[in-house]
């Protein structure tokens, strides 16, 4: 089976299950194959489940043919992210403390997309606990970006994208509290969406948690459409879980939309080549027909520290008690964000909200005249594979950036997590790692980020390029 196979959308293989010139098999062995040969190079994936995976085919290839019962990702290949509960199924976080534990339930989003008749065959790799942007752990090693081993391919969902950009899965998922779907999505070259907060419903671990959301990671608009449709609405186990928004299968043009373009948010360092290929998207928006207006958003750095302090003290909540018997295994930068997290007051804590409603008051306003807004999703387009996130030396354009995600323009929009964002690949830096650009939508508006998405891939069309790995 030739390797371009691997590279089919769910919607396209989709298709050639129905018209039988595919088997479910048939996709599966060349992913497999596909995985063996990669897989050793990037170290994308932890366990994989190939023997019940063919058996799981071998029966949607029956479906098929009887034409009976198909379910809507029947057959499709799909790696579960290793944060994300598998009923049954060892979930490790990427860390020694559960390196042997078996989940007794799946999250909503995977319980749903396995009832949709997707195949798990991979789970994927993640840094510890999803704690930063790059994917390294002391228990799983270093995982690689496919275009350019030195590099990251983003985290937390790194594994994930990086089997996707490299065929070794058709479909991936992440969770995403401080860009953890789309810091990968950018630097790995795939298309990743950040739902507002209770579109897809969370897990009975992280009940109310509010900047986090599940989201899907894909090659191309359509699929992650296919996807956001099947794992949304409500669920018992997220009372906050909203009534399901349908993406429509076609999209309606974008010509004369109004489109805010901001190249740093107010306060990032931006690498030459992102501001390149960011003022080339600008180009395409406006030669889709959309009046791009470069707006002032007006943030600073106190947006980090308001995300830092939520974040860190989010980590001691949940894993404050851990640290006695289990410091010295565990990553020493998220040993450093508990300790601070551990020591926050809650007045201190409380004032991220005030920071919040600050960020709307400048924002707010330049979404209720533009559609959406567009972005860089990092200031760099990748950082090393085994970054340092505690480096005090870590430089953009020569100057200091904090490097846990101080190059992420990613989680202020964690902070005002009602609002849609994607992340869509925008060419390629010279290291041949790819770079990304964010779609951000009014609250709860997640068509029209769809809509703004599937026109730019039309027009800047990314899926004919892959690793050279």
């Amino acid at each position: 089976m030739p390797s371009d196979v691997c590279y089919l959308t769910a919607t396209e293989a989709i298709q050639r299950f129905k018209a039988k010139t595919l088997s479910p098999l048939e996709l599966l062995d060349a992913i497999i194959a596909r995985a063996g040969s990669v897989d050793p190079k990037i170290h994308a994936f932890t366990y994989t489940f190939f023997d019940r995976a063919r058996e799981q085919a071998r029966a949607a290839e029956r479906r098929y043919h009887r034409g009976e019962n198909v379910r809507p990702l029947e057959g499709i290949p799909t790696a579960i992210k290793d944060f994300h509960a598998l009923a049954g199924e060892i979930t490790t976080y990427g860390s020694a403390i559960f390196a042997d534990k078996r989940s007794d339930y799946s999250v909503p989003t995977v319980e749903r997309l396995l009832a949709a008749g997707a195949i798990v065959h991979a789970r994927t790799r993640t840094p510890e606990f999803a704690h930063c942007g790059t994917c390294h752990s002391p228990l799983w090693g270093v995982t690689h970006n496919p275009w350019n081993l030195e590099f990251s391919p983003g985290g937390s969902s790194g594994g994930a994208s990086s089997a996707l950009a490299t065929g070794m899965t058709v479909l991936a998922e992440g969770t995403d509290a401080g860009g953890s779907v789309r810091i990968p999505a950018s630097a790995s070259g795939v298309f990743g969406y950040k739902p507002p907060f209770g579109r897809l419903p969370l897990d009975r671990d992280h009940a109310f948690e509010m900047m986090l959301s599940y989201g899907p990671l894909t090659r191309s608009v359509a699929d992650a459409a296919l996807m956001q449709n099947l794992m949304a609405g409500p669920h018992l186990q997220d009372i906050n879980s909203l009534p399901k928004i349908e993406i429509p299968e076609r999209l309606d043009p974008i010509r004369g939309w109004k489109v805010a373009f901001s190249m740093d948010l107010g306060y990032f360092e931006i690498d030459p080549e992102v501001r390149q290929q960011t003022h080339e998207a600008r180009r395409i928006f406006e030669n889709l027909g959309c009046c791009v207006d470069e707006v002032d958003v007006g943030w600073n750095s106190g947006v980090l520290d308001a995300w830092e302090t939520y974040f860190e003290a989010l980590c001691a909540g949940l894993l404050g008690e851990a640290l006695p018997r289990w410091q010295y295994e565990m990553d020493p930068f998220l040993v450093g964000v508990i300790k601070r997290g551990l020591g926050h007051s809650a007045v201190r804590s409380y004032r991220t909200y005030a920071v919040r409603g600050e960020m709307w008051r400048s924002l707010g306003p330049i979404l209720e005249d533009y559609k959406v807004m567009i972005c860089p999703t990092l200031g760099v387009p990748s950082v090393a594979a085994a970054h340092d996130n505690g480096n005090p030396g870590f430089t953009i354009n020569g100057k200091n950036v904090q490097a846990h995600l101080g190059w992420a323009l990613t989680y202020p929009f964690n902070l005002l997590n009602q609002l849609p964002v994607a992340s869509v690949p925008n060419g390629f830096a010279a290291s041949g790692v790819p770079i990304g650009l964010q779609i951000i939508g009014r609250p709860f508006d997640d068509v029209s980020v769809f809509q703004a998405a599937a026109a730019f891939e039309a027009a800047r069309p990314w899926q004919g390029r892959h690793p050279d790995i």
